[in-house]
């Protein structure tokens, strides 16, 4: 997930000044999404105060060198070659597993994608532990959807280029393209090899639906963290019954803005810390906003799909005795990338950091662990808990 301490950048805006993301790996339909900062965000940002919470080391990941990748672009296109190429094989070679490269158009579309809108055919693609490319999540009413894709099915080839042993936002970029156009896709299901062919679309998400039981219980699920997610969790939480319990789902979010991850954390807090983050040792802190309904009992729900910037929100919440934490282990995603133009236009982004939680935690690599463990049945799980705070059946 990536995370930013001024704005988020189009490939032309890359020149006025730095940004900070904290990449995630995800990809819905056509790009990884990425957490990026607005310039409304600088007023959350300021120095680590003395005495701010602190933890041991993070775990050590590997991080390119901007100047080498530079260099590397900068020769590869003096001889006529791809400096996109160029660039990825530096980065390869740091052990930056978040680092990744974007040409100009990709990184353009995938900064839409923070809209909630893209175009592509409509899946959410990973890593599967065997290696190889696997379709997470298919939307529903989109082309691969159509064409009858499921979740587990894996992606051996995008119009012919074989993907196993791509990093997923290269996956990604081969399945985005203008809306109309045929994308031809070969996965294996079970063993047998298919082949689909689908033509990519524009695409929208909804990123916050709410829903109410009949318990009395409301259930706000965020999907992703683009534009305006944060304010309809607020409004979301200030239209729920009086006294009822709130069921704050974060299961499978890959993450996003990361200003609209500290405005969702404000719906349920009255200021304080939200968590920080360093840029090559410089550290800083990100600061909920005032007003915060602080006294509605809330669970959050968390799997292995919760992810960057919705780690976060959760870190925060439990760190802050504000939420119980149900389900499973998180992802573990918690460095920062700092995306920058190459000489050829392509941008790159690169770990420089790491963020924690209110209570130092660095959650690269380890996750969060819920308070209270859970399998199948979460959501009733986590009404059984409200039930334990004071409220539900």
């Amino acid at each position: 997930m990536p995370s930013i301490p001024a704005f988020c950048l189009r490939p032309r805006d890359l020149r006025r000044g730095a940004v900070l993301t904290m990449a995630f790996l995800a990809a819905v339909g056509t790009g990884a999404y990425t957490g990026c900062w607005d310039r409304e965000e600088r007023a959350a940002v300021a120095a680590v105060p003395a005495g701010a919470p602190t933890a041991e080391g993070p775990r050590e990941t590997g991080t390119a060198d901007r100047e080498a990748v530079a260099r590397a672009v900068a020769e590869a296109v003096a001889e006529g070659k791809s400096g996109k190429k160029a660039a990825q094989e530096v980065v390869s070679r740091s052990g930056d597993r978040w680092g990744t490269v974007y040409d100009q158009g990709e990184y353009a579309a995938f900064a839409e994608g923070l809209d909630g809108h893209w175009t592509g055919v409509g899946v959410w693609a990973g890593r599967a532990p065997d290696g190889m490319i696997k379709v997470d999540k298919v939307q529903p009413g989109s082309p691969a959807a159509r064409a009858g894709l499921r979740a587990g099915d894996r992606l051996l080839s995008v119009d012919g280029h074989a993907v196993t042993g791509l990093a997923v936002p290269d996956v990604v970029a081969l399945l985005r393209g203008d809306a109309g156009t045929p994308v031809v896709l070969n996965l294996s299901r079970d063993g047998a090899d298919l082949t689909e062919t689908v033509r990519r679309e524009q695409l929208k998400t909804e990123p916050v639906t709410v829903r109410q039981r009949p318990d009395g219980v409301t259930v706000i699920k965020v999907a992703s963290f683009t534009r305006g997610s944060g304010d309809r969790v607020k409004a979301a939480v200030k239209a729920a019954p009086p006294g009822e319990g709130v069921v704050l789902d974060l299961r499978g979010n890959p993450g996003g803005l990361v200003t609209e991850a500290v405005t969702t954390a404000s719906a349920f807090l009255d200021g304080g810390l939200v968590a920080t983050y360093d840029v090559r040792g410089d550290q800083r802190v990100l600061y909920a906003a005032e007003g915060g309904d602080t006294s509605r009992p809330l669970v959050a729900l968390v799997d292995g799909g919760t992810m960057s910037a919705a780690e976060l929100v959760a870190g925060a919440l439990q760190d802050r005795g504000r939420a119980v934490a149900v389900g499973s282990r998180t992802f573990g995603k918690g460095s920062v990338q700092m995306p920058t133009e190459l000489p050829d236009g392509s941008v790159a982004e690169l770990t420089v950091g790491t963020y924690r939680t209110p209570a130092g935690r660095s959650l690269d690599g380890g996750g969060i662990t819920p308070d209270v463990p859970a399998g199948e049945r979460v959501e009733e799980r986590a009404v059984t808990v409200l039930g334990g705070l004071g409220v539900g059946p």
